[in-house]
């Protein structure tokens, strides 16, 4: 057992391991990984335990910013630090506090869908940073509201401050409908030695050592086999971060994602990266019959939480490439999805802990097709 290091921790809705100690932590999700797939070799890559994420996104209540409290969610316990935050980022949210101070702020109420101040998306990649100050765009107060955010954005460290709106009734903490206060509406960050951008208010890894740790072993994954000629499929490729490391060990690679504004990254960052062998195709990986692929073929798969659609998974199994290389945030779906590739051998697994007293992690398996 260890002492959480966190006051809030059993009353915020966020970290639910903090009372074991990492070690244990870390075999617990060694153990959950081997039972799912069936694999004993199984490597772990941890960094530190607090003080790590790069985003957060964070509740307004009448007083600041706080997270839902644990088992009701209606409620809201307020929170000055947390201690799974990285240091820039807790010093955006003392930022925000101390602005808000000695104020009432008009919170949006989850339950009535009345007020303006929904929550705040703190982010703070590599050496970048921004706001996101998301605001229910039918409060008759949206206007003072955004007076607000302006003068904030004069005063803080944040290199970018954005106002989202979203209806009352929407249901959704994110929209396309924002603009920009102050700085851009971009975030950048490197990964060996090559730097990427993405949305402000789009996806991106939570834990900057810990995904750089993720794509070196990538890397060298591929670096064991003869690429030369070989092409490389980068599925769910988001903005083309592991496409754009990895072409130098291609021919060609092809990036595909369904959101476009990622494809747009993607092929911008490659150009930024000088990167001339790549395509990035905006496409729903379930239509992948859509394409046409070249031999030999290689795949890096990195699905969302929910998985592979089945004709995803019928279609890769048709296109037969020599490795496919799974990463997989969900690791109840990894053991559901792996044996549905029953022509592959699993030759490699490996453990990342991106998410630290929490029960999440990342797991990367290479599985080669067999008779290669």
């Amino acid at each position: 057992m260890a002492t959480p290091l966190c006051p809030y921790f059993g009353t915020c809705g966020g970290c639910s391991t903090q009372h074991l100690d990492y070690a244990l932590q870390l075999e617990n999700k060694r153990s959950l990984l081997e039972r799912e797939i069936g694999f004993k070799d199984i490597q772990v890559f941890s960094g530190e335990p607090y003080f790590y994420r790069n985003r957060m996104d964070m509740v307004f209540h009448s007083g600041g910013l706080g997270f839902r409290k644990k088992g009701d969610w209606k409620k809201v316990v307020p929170v000055e630090q947390c201690v799974i935050s990285n240091p820039r980022l807790n010093t955006l949210i003392r930022e925000i506090t101390d602005f808000f101070k000695g104020t009432t702020i008009d919170a949006f109420d989850t339950v009535k869908r009345v007020g303006t101040f929904s929550h705040a998306i703190i982010r703070t990649p590599g050496e970048d940073s921004a706001i996101a100050f998301v605001l229910n765009k039918d409060s008759t107060r949206v206007g003072e509201a955004v007076s607000r955010v302006e003068a904030f954005a004069k005063i803080t460290s944040a290199r970018s401050v954005l106002v989202v709106y979203i209806a009352s009734n929407m249901g959704a903490d994110i929209s396309d409908d924002y603009f920009v206060v102050k700085g851009t509406d971009a975030l950048q960050v490197s990964y060996l030695g090559k730097t990427f951008t993405a949305s402000a208010l789009g996806f991106f890894q939570v834990n900057d050592v810990m995904a750089e740790k993720m794509q070196t072993y990538v890397h060298k994954l591929l670096k064991k086999y003869d690429t030369s000629g070989a092409y490389l499929l980068d599925l769910y490729g988001g903005v083309g971060t592991f496409g754009i490391i990895n072409a130098p060990l291609f021919k060609w690679v092809t990036v595909v994602e369904s959101v476009p504004s990622c494809i747009e990254a993607a092929k911008k960052n490659a150009e930024a990266n000088g990167v001339k062998n790549l395509n990035a195709v905006a496409l729903d990986a379930k239509r992948l019959k859509n394409l046409t692929f070249q031999q030999p073929l290689f795949v890096i798969n990195d699905p969302p939480r929910s998985g592979m659609h089945p004709k995803t998974i019928e279609e890769l199994k048709k296109l037969k490439p020599e490795v496919l290389i799974y990463i997989s945030c969900n690791v109840e779906q990894l053991g559901k999805d792996l044996p549905k590739f029953r022509d592959y051998h699993l030759k490699s697994a490996a453990l990342f802990d991106l998410f630290p007293q929490t029960n999440h992690m990342e797991s990367v398996v290479e599985m080669v097709l067999r008779g290669v």
